[in-house]
């Protein structure tokens, strides 16, 4: 998802709400902000909080899980 968002007050950046659905981003969350070949780059706090909010999946091995993790990672990675 790509949209677009305006700088305020004291340089705060609102995130719209489907953008912290899609993310899993909630009141209260700890997230980590950095720069990056001049994109601005927001994660969560750590994996097992993106694991406990993150997308969820049903009747799974674990090695399904593991391939559907690395997938997902690959993605967020290729898209920053």
């Amino acid at each position: 998802m790509k949209t677009k968002v305006r700088v305020g007050k004291k340089l705060t950046i609102h995130i719209p709400k489907g953008v912290a659905e899609e993310l899993s981003i909630t009141e209260g969350d700890v997230l980590f902000l950095r720069a990056k070949d001049n994109k601005i780059i927001l994660e969560h706090e750590d994996a097992v909080l993106l694991s406990l909010k993150g997308r969820k999946f049903a009747s799974l091995s674990p090695e399904e899980v593991e391939r559907i993790s690395e997938e997902e990672q690959n993605k967020r990675e290729s898209s920053h």
